[in-house]
């Protein structure tokens, strides 16, 4: 067994992908793709899952499960090599790009459609894209994961100097593998993640972030173990670069907008954490900064009008810490509870 690639069956004989070279488009009508993968393996731990009761069928899915972390904790030098890189492209303006197909493109939509709300940054600084379009995120919409031009298509507008972000659990997704290789061409940066250390398609990627999960309870299930690795990585990623960017202050969100009566409450909230004033000394912070929690934050922190935190805060590109350093403000501890 080869591991980490796979075979093209076709007309009786058999294929070894590489010799069609980094830019194949996929296989070709009637022609068998065979996945030589850590994911496509058999695991021997669950050889007999089918004759045990329920409650030992998720043992055995729970103690896979349990392995995940582990494995994610490995690869976090990797990991922290794509953060630099994706706090690079939007601090220069440019944007992270995700791409790919079934699983893991729709573990990607949801990374992307959750930031905005999550820390008020624009919708186009993480932006998802999954192979087949929205109709496959709903319903699976076979066969599109294999085209490589499409991949390519879809990463047409990825601008230089972005980061693109592919996501193949087995390392060979040729939708994936030509989105990668469209955005290399156009001058941004690329990051693999997979479930397969000897992924194919590490050699379009600047980094590859390769976890090692190993079969999957159900052989060739990577919804399993493997898509609980991409979750934790991607969560990981998007979480790390926007508190590398300056969307936290200590382990708070300050970047949402109290653009509601709920989210002004929330915010009032995180202003008396981050700084111990009252809420009412906090909501008139509020009020004057026209709903920005990071210049009601510096306001209070630094006892100025909104104005001038505000101007602090466009000097220290958005970063609650930098604008403080700005005021004169040494650096300090944020009080916890």
């Amino acid at each position: 067994m080869r591991t980490g690639q796979e075979s093209a069956v076709h007309g009786g004989r058999e294929q070894n992908p590489q010799d069609r070279g980094p830019g194949s488009r996929g296989p070709e009508d009637g022609e068998a793709v065979i996945v030589r993968a850590p994911t496509e393996a058999r695991n021997p731990d669950t050889y007999d899952i089918d004759l045990l009761p329920a409650l030992d069928v998720l043992r055995k899915i729970n103690a896979a499960d349990a392995t995940v972390a582990a494995a994610v904790g490995a690869v976090l030098p990797e990991l922290a090599r794509a953060v630099e890189l994706g706090v690079a492209a939007l601090e220069r303006g440019a944007s992270i790009h995700y791409f790919g197909a079934g699983t893991s493109g729709r573990i990607a939509a949801q990374d992307a459609a959750e930031l905005p709300p999550t820390y008020g940054v624009p919708a186009d600084w993480v932006v998802a894209h999954h192979a087949g379009g929205g109709e496959a995120l709903a319903r699976a919409v076979e066969g599109i994961e294999d085209d490589w031009e499409s991949g390519r298509i879809d990463a047409a507008g990825v601008a230089p100097g972005s980061l693109a972000v592919g996501l193949a659990a087995s390392g060979r997704t040729p939708y994936v593998g030509g989105a990668l290789e469209a955005a290399r061409e156009g001058s941004a940066g690329t990051v693999l993640i997979s479930a397969n250390p000897d992924a194919p398609l590490a050699a379009v990627a600047d980094v590859h972030v390769g976890v090692s999960t190993g079969a999957e309870v159900i052989a060739g299930s990577t919804r399993m173990k493997a898509g609980t690795a991409q979750k934790l990585l991607l969560n990981a990623f998007s979480t790390a670069v926007m508190v590398r960017v300056g969307r936290t202050y200590s382990n708070l969100m300050v970047g949402v907008d109290a653009s509601n009566g709920k989210l002004r409450g929330r915010v009032v909230t995180i202003l008396v954490e981050a700084t111990g004033s009252e809420e009412q000394a906090c909501a008139e912070a509020l009020t004057a900064a026209g709903g920005d929690t990071r210049v009601a934050l510096v306001s209070l922190l630094a006892g100025v009008d909104a104005t001038t935190a505000a101007r602090a805060l466009e000097k220290g590109r958005g970063r609650v810490r930098a604008a403080l350093t700005e005021l004169g403000l040494p650096r300090r501890e944020a009080p916890g509870p």
